[in-house]
């Protein structure tokens, strides 16, 4: 059979039987379609039965993963109606097992793929796409060395990039069109995947050091030159580039990673709801961290920011803050202390006469010693949070904030039903994986899941809306409390997060917020009679388009 028109062949532009008999006419499809005319509510009721049909949460993938392929406005509209249901399909967890499965399993490419060996090729590859400075709103990118929990998987990462930018789309509406997944192919030390027969990467090991670097200052300087208006977001970068690429360059670029700043915010707007139960503010706090990676130093970074804007110095604050890993208490003694880990690393002699366990400083000594009134496990060590640590936090502070935020659930550092019953209905708990709501003494507990889809997308549509030149630390906080707004947890047993169910009117809410906090701290490049009405504008709905020929 002859090819078919681009109209067709482009997901973009394509609508299948939602064609016109006019525009079957008119576009050279005559005899493409069956006769039936059908409008984008048939199409999206016949397509969600068809998923439905499918068990296995990884089949669904496929299928939504195809019809992205070939028909991106019903895609969308299909994610976008169910959005609190497939947002587990469409990313974490199933995209996990997408990624491990994904060079076996290709199917076809959404992604820029920019290779450490070729670094002089990053330029053309963006040129390439044929887009102008004011085509682009997002990129999302990965060199996927920590992914998910599953660890380094090179180019099979890519759907890290892609799945996130979906989320974008469905929960704030940002243009598909307007967006770029890129993957930084840099290499993998996972050996199953180098001795894979099947893997599309490059075979060697993870690059590292001098000429790492120079890919990302190539990717950075050529991707904020062509696409100047353009969010550059980061995801999934290994713990020891994750905080040193966003320091170093977060001044000079529009640039944002969810795993530090975007999880801290959302363990920030789960604070400030629980600072709202205890009357306390930021500066009140004692926080101790039990899993200090990226993702845990990165919360700290958020609620040190918190403390300073609420009167503390940054030393006062970093006196306030505590960290555990794997060799215990983070003491300033201790040898090789990753970059992110230093700042927050306590003085030996302030700890020399602490107890120790097979000699290191463990989480229930720290507890006793520290009597923290925020307590956040993301260590994934299953059963951390005993009933011993609980009922210590709970005798020295009155509400404690407890927040086992490992998944999955095997991951856990303690249910939230053993920690409110622990700490006998006083302590106030979000969690990283969804918990059905149960009952203590009378009371029905409802918790919330600290999922960060409740606040990036949100924060991305803000920063494109007010043009912010960059994301600051205030426009996290604001992001924080636009979240927190939304539930009132004052009332026992509220959850302190709000639920995924309405993630569109959520981002909206958030990009308000972002938008007027980006204008109070001065990076603000467009301004807006109505901001409300303009991040209505801004966000694209899932309908048809007009066909042009």
């Amino acid at each position: 059979m002859p090819a078919k028109p681009t109209v067709v062949t482009n997901p973009l532009t394509n609508r299948g039987t939602a064609f016109t008999i006019e525009e079957r006419r008119r576009l050279g499809l005559i005899g493409r379609f069956p006769s039936a005319v059908e409008t984008l509510d048939q199409q999206a009721a016949r397509t969600y039965r068809q998923l439905c049909g499918f068990e296995e949460d990884m089949d669904k993938y496929v299928f939504l993963d195809q019809l992205h392929d070939r028909n991106e406005t019903l895609y969308y509209r299909i994610l976008t109606d169910h959005l609190a249901e497939l947002l587990p399909v469409v990313y974490d967890p199933t995209v996990g097992q997408a990624i491990k499965l994904w060079s076996r399993e290709y199917r076809r490419s959404r992604a820029v793929y920019l290779s450490i060996d070729r670094i002089e090729d990053v330029r053309p590859s963006f040129e390439a796409l044929g887009l102008g400075p004011d085509d682009v709103d997002l990129l999302v990118v990965s060199d996927a060395e920590e992914i998910l929990g599953i660890g380094d998987w090179g180019v099979n990462g890519t759907d890290i990039s892609v799945g996130k930018l979906a989320v974008y789309t469905a929960a704030a509406g940002i243009h598909p069109g307007r967006t770029i997944a890129v993957n930084l192919d840099c290499g993998t030390d996972n050996e199953a995947l180098l001795n894979d027969p099947a893997y599309l990467g490059n075979r060697h090991a993870r690059v590292r050091g001098r000429r790492y670097d120079e890919l990302i200052d190539e990717y950075l300087s050529v991707a904020a030159e062509l696409f100047p208006h353009a969010l550059l977001h980061f995801e999934d970068f290994g713990p020891s580039n994750a905080r040193r690429i966003l320091l170093a360059n977060r001044e000079k670029y529009r640039i944002f990673n969810d795993d530090m700043q975007g999880t801290g915010a959302i363990v920030i707007a789960a604070v400030v709801s629980g600072m709202k139960v205890t009357g306390q503010s930021f500066a009140d706090q004692r926080l101790l961290v039990y899993g200090a990676g990226t993702a845990g130093t990165g919360m700290a970074d958020q609620i040190h920011a918190g403390m300073v804007r609420d009167g503390l110095s940054p030393d006062e604050a970093r006196s306030r803050i505590w960290l555990i890993d794997r060799a215990g208490l983070i003491t300033d003694d201790m040898e090789d202390l990753p970059d992110y880990q230093q700042a927050y690393a306590r003085p030996a002699s302030e700890v020399a006469d602490w107890t120790r366990e097979h000699g290191k400083v463990g989480l229930l000594e720290t507890v006793r010693r520290v009597h923290p009134t925020i307590l956040i496990g993301t260590s994934t060590d299953h059963g951390a949070f005993t009933r011993e640590v609980i009922e210590e936090m709970s005798n020295g502070v009155e509400r404690p904030i407890v927040l086992p935020l490992s998944n999955p659930t095997e991951r856990i550092e303690a249910m939230p039903a053993d920690v409110i019953a622990w700490s006998g209905g006083k302590a106030l708990v979000a969690t990283g994986i969804p918990v059905e709501p149960f009952e203590y003494e009378g009371t029905t507990f409802t918790i919330g899941q600290g999922n960060n889809a409740l606040l990036y997308p949100g924060l991305g549509l803000g920063v494109i809306v007010s043009g912010a030149s960059q994301v600051t630390d205030g426009m996290l906080l604001a992001a924080a409390q636009a979240v927190a707004s939304q539930v009132d947890p004052t009332t026992p047993g509220t959850s302190l997060l709000p639920p995924v169910e309405n993630l569109r009117a959520s981002s909206a809410t958030v990009a308000v917020a972002v938008a007027r906090q980006a204008e109070a701290d001065g990076v603000a490049t467009a301004s807006h009679d109505n901001l409300i009405q303009a991040v209505q504008d801004a966000m694209w709905q899932p309908v048809y388009p007009e066909v042009e020929v």
